[in-house]
């Protein structure tokens, strides 16, 4: 079963990669030392010293392995290169193809890659979000290989809800050594259970599934998280963003902002729109535009609540924020209760 670990990991919990700063790593070592499968974010901009910072910073706070995940629709080269070199166990890819030739320089560095139908290559993970990039991801030669849902939260790359396209890409995969991993509005041990049961091995839950978002460890801003106990409706837009991330629709929460704003004409974005806030990510000071796709963190200041804010449609399942450890515990433990007890051979 999936509890019992993926890709060296002792649970097949994987922490998405939360951009552009939330995955810090205090939330990244929390879900580390639980077993899971904790990814920070790399900026959107080459600065392989300041991963290298964050690398560090992580492995001050758990002896155990993690990763970095990446944005390849960004400039990344630089960043790549710090992250082989600092021998992470998982390099998370997203937004663009895994080649061949990164999956070996990869695996030459001991490296797990994971991009993200969302796809993991051999010391890689991968993301994808439709049939036709598993297929790609898999002729690579990944490891693993997370496949996304319509109904995930921040950006999204395919149409198809997870509960046809997961079990397409297991039949897919068959017997090869690639692990299958869900992700799109998993919050609780009864999505895990539902994964395994459409043959995943394991479930990626971050600000697609809100449920590490909503983590006393997570970088999000305490208006942000507590919007996301909140409110309990998403929908599926392009209207943050659009100038810096064209093509790039997102899943976010209903907020009284966006459903102001929800019909915005397609010419209109970010770029000549008044600044609402300033927010220090990554180190380096920005300012926050109306419709801009940056998230509030703690540092954010300014006109919160009209900011963009990503969820998941099971965002009415989160009721409280608690330690991203909890989360972990919770889910492994309820996944094993249902499946021993619920959906035992005498219940059925």
């Amino acid at each position: 079963m999936g509890w019992k670990g993926i890709l060296g990991f002792e649970y097949g919990i994987v922490q998405a990669p939360l951009g552009p700063d939330i995955a810090g790593p205090e939330l990244v070592a929390a879900v580390a030392n639980a077993g899971g499968v904790g990814l920070l974010r790399a900026p959107d901009w080459e600065s392989p010293e300041y991963v290298k910072e964050l690398i560090r910073k992580t492995r001050k706070l758990t002896h155990k392995p993690f990763g970095v995940g990446v944005i390849l629709a960004f400039p990344h080269k630089e960043n790549i290169k710090a992250i082989l070199e600092e021998k992470v166990a998982v390099l998370q890819l997203y937004w663009g193809e895994c080649s061949k030739e990164l999956a070996i320089e990869a695996h030459n560095a001991g490296v797990k890659v994971v991009p993200q139908v969302s796809i993991i290559c051999p010391s890689l993970i991968s993301w994808v979000g439709s049939f036709e990039e598993a297929k790609k991801a898999i002729n690579v030669g990944v490891d693993a290989i997370i496949v996304q849902g319509r109904e995930a939260g921040g950006h999204v790359i395919g149409q198809d809800a997870l509960i046809s396209l997961l079990p397409r890409v297991v039949d897919l995969v068959g017997d090869r050594d690639i692990s299958v991993i869900a992700a799109g509005a998993i919050v609780d041990a009864r999505g895990y259970v539902a994964a395994l049961a459409l043959g995943a091995k394991g479930i990626c839950m971050g600000t697609s599934f809100c449920r590490f978002l909503a983590t006393h460890e997570s970088y999000a801003h305490s208006t942000y998280k507590q919007k996301l106990i909140e409110l309990d409706k998403t929908e599926y837009t392009d209207v943050f963003g659009r100038a810096r991330w064209p093509g790039a629709p997102h899943r976010v929460l209903q907020t009284p902002f966006f459903c102001d704003w929800k019909s915005l004409p397609a010419q209109e974005n970010e770029s000549n729109q008044p600044i609402i806030g300033r927010s220090v990510i990554h180190g380096v000071e920005r300012e926050i535009r109306r419709f801009a796709g940056t998230v509030p963190n703690p540092t954010t200041t300014g006109d919160i609540e009209s900011m963009v804010m990503y969820a998941g449609q099971s965002v009415g399942l989160i009721k409280e924020i608690i330690p991203a450890a909890e989360v972990v515990k919770r889910v492994v433990e309820g996944a094993k209760l249902l499946i021993h007890q619920t959906f035992s051979l005498d219940s059925v």
